[in-house]
Parts: structure tokens; sequence; C-alpha cells
């Protein structure tokens, strides 16, 4: 106990001074005095205050706690008054701190300067990694980016050092790597304004993915509501080896649970073989989980952990986090909702693909598999990197497999790109060798940024409309997502799959069997893949990339040019008027898979994420209309006439006619833009109506005064026809549990009323008779 006491005491005095001073070595030194700004007064890693609130809960509930209960209750706003139920209440929480990226932080802190609050209540940082194009390489394609970017940036980084927010510049990395290096930890509740900010589990952390309303309520320091998680349990036995990478395992879970298996539910790894996966392992799968619809994932605390710690200068959390070890595990004999077994052992390489995440084949499949559907089997580019899959190690093993070919005369048939995680990452594997290997067997480096995985990509080795095959070692792979071409049939797969299937040029390739050819045409095999999982050295952390925020900020000045296409400060949103929404007109009618990216698209749209009046005009421009099968194209029902989606939205709201949105299954998967949101409320929408909604863009929806309702009979979805009216009668007497009625008014007259169920709760619905989150937040002031 007395070694408990000075390990606390030595890390509180660590905390206390707002500047990391752990004894790390030289090369750390520079990173150490900026880069953890969690380390401020009163933000201190407090695993005392998450044991006594853990103990208060368990003595309520009376049973072993899963590791994801207790973080999650670990940070209740009230864990002795709090209503705990898996999967039904609410949970009022408080998060550690925010993360932000910059396509996001634009309407984030044009949200909070609305607040009219002074400063966050809570450590928060703005990471640049999302408006940097891919176009010829790192170096010229940061500099591009900082010229056309100049106003944003600015934007972003007076606006944090207003705001007390840390400013990672352009350049610095990948937001779930940075936070990785620097931000996370065991035990950790932090959300993000991006969908794979659940990265962070890899470190013991529950790390949220939410839209930047979310983010807002937490920087004003109001508890944040969350429908308590369910928890899935995936439990691993056996150990990773070979060809089999960490990547396989969230291939293969994501081909069990499908992308809306994990909604609403917590994914915990835990067993015996969760001990042969790296650090950086665990957060690749933590990280892909999102694409299953999860809240997020987490691994417990482990040897990996606290070598990663130790690694990237955090030793003293660690050794904390030993004293605190049973509270960042899961209770013997816990329970969980649903539980998985995967034996690693027996696990083989996976490729998922085209077009959904979850579409899971064996490696040694793909080929045959591409054949019968016809696939294009060639393999035009294989890109590695991305914030899935640019750890040390991750670069390590591709560079054993490209180094294999090196020696045999061999270099990638297939183009080739790599993306390093963060500016530390960059630094490190240049020095180290491996950056050089890459490049010799034809691989381009890319800037630290997030580049072609979010269609940051300007692509002109195809045409668009050209039928063609990309494989990556990304998260997500939806229609048109990497490049804008909706012909592009792109495969995730592990970074070593990648590298071997641009060796090969082809998909009809398994590097286990397979042989290879070298310029001589001696026939070879590669080798598996090995890499050391940190560097024997300390990292190189590269250049200063870190902006801290003075200790005063109320003098600097934030300006928002008027006549910016860029940026554009906020109006609020109408109120509800107390009435019933009759006679809605239908925007349309979306057939099949609608992502936020076919909602909001990203790619060449992001440079207007701090511009809703312009980004609105990308508004389900990808979405399938099932009146004709065509994408950007609904019938004006004022006028007869056809048009583009938010073409018809416009005329419809100057013509003060109320409309919705009729969908399917799942609807608005995929990353956390609240865009996605933003935008239907901008242009006059009042009501989302589908079979089923994912969680975060649920939320978005409720948060801008929107009505995201979903069919009671899910067939009703095909009762609707696009010329119908809707009306939703029962908003006078809103309340948590009791449907909604609609009336549909067909064009001949007749009328079908159908039930509408919803998952607002009482603080949500006063978000919707204020007409948004933040409007209820300015009359609670």
């Amino acid at each position: 106990m007395a070694s408990y006491c000075r390990t606390v005491t030595r890390l509180r005095l660590a905390l206390g001074t707002g500047v990391r001073r752990f004894h790390v070595s030289a090369a750390f030194n520079a990173r150490a005095k900026v880069a953890m700004s969690h380390f401020e007064p009163g933000s201190s890693i407090n695993y005392e205050k998450l044991h006594e609130n853990v103990s208060i809960v368990r003595k309520r509930l009376n049973r072993p706690l899963t590791l994801s209960e207790k973080i999650v209750y670990g940070h209740l706003d009230d864990p002795a008054g709090q209503e705990i139920d898996r999967g039904r209440t609410y949970l009022r929480l408080r998060p550690d701190r925010v993360a932000m990226q910059d396509a996001t932080a634009q309407m984030a802190m044009l949200q909070f300067i609305s607040s009219g609050l002074p400063k966050v209540a809570v450590p928060s940082t703005i990471h640049c990694d999302h408006l940097i194009e891919a176009q010829i390489g790192g170096a010229q394609d940061l500099q591009r980016a900082k010229e056309i970017n100049q106003e944003v940036y600015n934007f972003l980084a007076t606006a944090a050092a207003k705001y007390g927010v840390g400013f990672w510049k352009p350049g610095s990395g990948i937001i779930h790597q940075i936070i990785l290096e620097n931000y996370a930890y065991p035990g950790v509740m932090l959300i993000g304004t991006d969908s794979h900010t659940p990265n962070g589990g890899g470190l013991g952390g529950i790390c949220i993915g939410v839209g930047g309303a979310d983010a807002v309520d937490v920087m004003a320091g109001i508890p944040w509501e969350l429908k308590c998680p369910k928890v899935i349990g995936v439990r691993l036995t056996g150990t990773l080896s070979g060809w089999t990478s960490s990547k396989d395992v969230i291939l293969k879970v994501a081909g069990i649970l499908t992308v809306k298996g994990g909604t609403g539910a917590i994914v915990e790894y835990h067993g015996p073989g969760v001990d042969s996966i790296s650090c950086t392992g665990m957060a690749t799968i933590c990280n892909m989980g999102a694409e299953i619809g999860a809240t997020t994932s987490v691994f417990p605390y482990n040897h990996r952990m606290r070598t990663y710690l130790e690694k990237t200068g955090r030793g003293d959390i660690a050794s904390v986090a030993d004293a605190f070890k049973e509270d960042l595990v899961p209770d013997e004999g816990c329970e969980y909702d649903q539980t998985i077994e995967i034996n690693l052992s027996e696990l083989k390489p996976h490729i998922n693909g085209p077009f959904t995440p979850d579409l899971a084949h064996p490696v040694s499949e793909i080929g045959a598999v591409a054949k019968k559907s016809g696939w294009p089997l060639e393999v035009k580019v294989g890109l590695i990197g991305s914030c899935t899959n640019s750890s040390y190690e991750d670069m390590g093993r591709a560079a054993s497999l490209a180094k294999q070919a090196l020696d045999k005369g061999l270099k990638c048939k297939s183009q080739f790109t790599v993306t390093p995680g963060s500016e530390q990452i960059r630094a490190t594997i240049e020095r180290d060798g491996y950056a050089k290997i890459l490049t010799d067997v034809g691989g381009t480096v890319l800037a630290n940024a997030c580049g072609p995985c979010i269609g940051q990509w300007d692509r002109r080795d195809v045409k668009k409309g050209e039928k063609n095959t990309i494989v990556t070692s990304f998260n997500r792979n939806f229609t048109a997502r990497n490049d804008a071409n909706p012909a592009t049939h792109a495969f995730v797969t592990s970074p070593e799959i990648v590298t071997a299937l641009a060796l090969a040029g082809t998909l009809n390739f398994n590097p286990e069997t397979d042989y290879l050819t070298a310029p001589n045409g001696e026939k070879f095999k590669l080798n598996p893949p090995t890499g050391d999982e940190l560097p024997s050295r300390d990292f190189d952390p590269g250049q200063d990339t870190y902006q801290h925020p003075p200790a005063e900020g109320s003098s600097v000045n934030v300006d928002v040019n008027p006549s910016s296409t860029r940026l554009q400060l906020l109006e609020p949103f109408d109120k509800w008027d107390g009435k019933d929404l009759v006679d809605m007109r239908i925007l349309i009618k979306v057939k099949g898979k609608c992502t936020t990216d076919h909602i909001s698209a990203a790619g060449p749209w992001l440079k207007f994420r701090g511009h809703l009046d312009n980004i609105s005009n990308n508004l389900l421009i990808g979405a399938v209309n099932v009146e004709n099968n065509a994408v950007n194209k609904v019938k004006n029902q004022l006028t007869g006439e056809f048009g583009g989606v938010p073409d018809v939205a416009r005329f419809y709201k100057a013509n003060g006619v109320n409309w919705v949105v009729v969908g399917d299954e799942n609807y608005g998967e995929g990353s956390s833009r609240e865009h996605a949101a933003l935008e239907p409320r901008h242009l006059g929408g009042r009501a989302i109506i589908v079979k089923s909604f994912a969680r975060i863009h649920e939320t978005n929806l409720k948060k801008q005064g929107l009505l995201p309702l979903t069919f009671a009979d899910p067939s009703d979805y095909d009762k609707i026809l696009p010329d119908d009216k809707i009306s939703i009668s029962g908003l006078k007497s809103f309340a948590p549990g009791k449907p909604l009625t609609a009336v549909i008014t067909h064009c001949d007259g007749s009328q079908e009323t159908m039930s509408l169920n919803h998952t607002f709760n009482e603080t949500q619905i006063e978000w919707f008779k204020a007409g948004s989150a933040l409007n209820r937040m300015k009359e609670l002031q």
C-alpha cells in the first residue's frame, strides 16, 4: 500500500503542473512538454474516483461487472442514483476529454462559439488530418493543403487558443494515432468527433465517436448522455502467428456481426488470446469496430499496454494503472449479452469487400470468389496506412515483405502508397529504414493524414466509371468512398496482405501457398511477415507540430469573414411551433444502404464543412431514389419536374413546405459526421422515417431538432409512395416510450395510418421543442 501511495503521489506531482515531467529520454523531451494537455490542473487521471464509482455501482447491482461497465459506470455523474439497465436507460456521464478532427471541429467550434461560453470545461484538442489531399507525395501535398486551407486552419488555431483547446497542426498525423500516442490510457473515457475514435480502446479506454453537438455538451461541462450499452464479449484463445494479424480478428468479427450487429453495444475482447496481440494491434481491432455499428470496443489492461505506455513516455501512468488493475479488467464471472469465440491459432488471413466492410472472405478464396462474381482481378492500387493500420509494427511487417521482394529484384506490380499515422511514426520509420524499403519497392509515402481513406485522393490512373480493384488496409470501403468512383471495387485487409497483393498485382494470389516470379524467372514464395512491436530505440518525435493553448485566451480574435465560402457563423434553428406536422412532402424515399457518405459526401466536399449552407448542396446526392433507381434525381411534387435532391429541398423550404426522408435499414451508418443531420435540418427537413438507425446518426438528428423515427412495422416502408403526403400526430403529448402516429395520404386521397417508434428521453424531447440541443443549452444558461 505504501508503494501504491508513493506512485499516486508521484503521478499527482507530474499532473498538477500542466507539463509532462516523466523520466523519458532526450528524444521525447520536446513531445513530453506539450503533448498531453490532459495533464492540466483539475484534469488529472483520477483512478481513485473511478474505483470509488465502480465500488458504488457494484454494490448496487450486486453482480460481477464487465470491463466496459466498470469504465462507463465509473464515469457516471451520479453513480449512487443513476438508473442502470443495459440497452434501455440513458446514462449521464462525465467524459475525461474531447478530441476533434479538423473537418468536424469546424462545426463543433462554431457551435461552441454560439453557446457563449468563455472556455472549454474539459481538456480538448483539435487535430488537422482530414483536409490534406493525396496527390503527389507527403511534403508537396502538405504544403498545398496549408495554402488551400489557410483560412480554415487559422480559424481552428485561433478558436483553439481563445477557448483553451490544444491544436495539432497539419502534418502532425491522424487524430486516432495522436490520441493513442499521447492521450489514451487505461480507464479513460474520451469522446471524439470521428467514428473511429474507438481506436483508443486498444489502450484500455472507452473512446466513443460522436457528433459535434455532443462534443459541445462535454466541452460546456454538461453531463453527456448515452443509452446504457449492451456488452458483446469476444473471447480470444490461441495465438496470432504467420500471415494472420490483428486486422484479421476484426475482419472476422465484421463478417459475423455485419455492419449493424454491434449497434447499441460495446464489444469487449477478453480471454487468453489477448496477450498475443500488441497494443497497436488491439487499437486496430477497436478502430474498425465502428464498421459493425458498435458504440465502441475495448481490451483489458495488460503488459502489452504497459510496454506501449512506457515506450511513449508514460511509464508513470502504467505504474498507477498497475495499482488499480482490478478496475481495468473484467470481473470473474461477469455476463455478456452475446458471446463470440475466436481461436487465433485457427484464424486465417481475411479480406473484406467490395462495397461493404462486412463481406468477409478468407484470402485463400478471394481469387475464386472474384472470378465468379465478375470483380476485376487486377489490383490497380495497394494502399497501406490510415488510422487503422499505420503503427510501427504494421510498417515493419509490410517492409519485411517488401525487402524479400527487393532481394529478388522484384517491385510492386500495382501502384503502392504508404500513409504514416503520425509525424512520430513517419520520423521513426524513416530513421529505421522502413520508409526507404517501402519506397524502393515502388511505394509513395503520403502525408501524415487521412488521405485516400476518406476520399482525399486526387486519383488519375482510372476514369470515373471505369471498373477496377483497389486493396487497402483502411477500415471502410463504401461505394465511391476512396476515389469518388462508384465502379471502384475496394477491399480492406491487413497491410501485409495489401503489400503481398500489390507485389503480385492480382487478387488471385494467396501468399501462404502461391509463388511470385522474379525478373530472372526464379519462382519464390514470400516468408510470413515479421516486425518489431515497437522500435528498439525510442520513437523519433519528428517535427514539433503542437500548439498549446495560452493560459489566458480571451484577447485572441477569431475572425469569420461574412463573404467566406468556407466558414459561416451559425444561426439558431427555429423552435417547434407546438403543433403536429401536417402534409409533409417526401423529399426522397431511399432504396437500400444509405451511409453518412450517401447523405453528406466527403472528398471534395470537405472544404465546406465549416459553411452549413454551402455543404448542404451535397445533401443525399449519393442516395438511391426508389422511384427511378437514380442518384440525385427526385421529383419536385410542387412543379412535377425532376431535380437534384438539395435543389428540391431548397424549393420546398422557400415555399414553406416541410418534408421528410424515408429510408431503409441501418440508416446513417459510417462516419460520425453531424453534417448529415445539420443539412436536412437547414434545408427544411422535419423527420427521418426509417426501418432502423445507426447509433451516432440517430443522436445527431435529435441534437439538431429533427425527429428520427422508425416503423413499428418495417413492412410499412413498402406502403409509402414518393408522391404521398405524411402527417405526424401525437407531438403535443410527446413522451418517452410513447409511439407517434403517421397518417399517409396517397395522391388519390386514400389514407393509411401507421405507428412510428422513437428512442427520445425527456431531455431529448426538450431539444426537439427548443429547436436543437444548442438552443436548449442557451435556454438553461
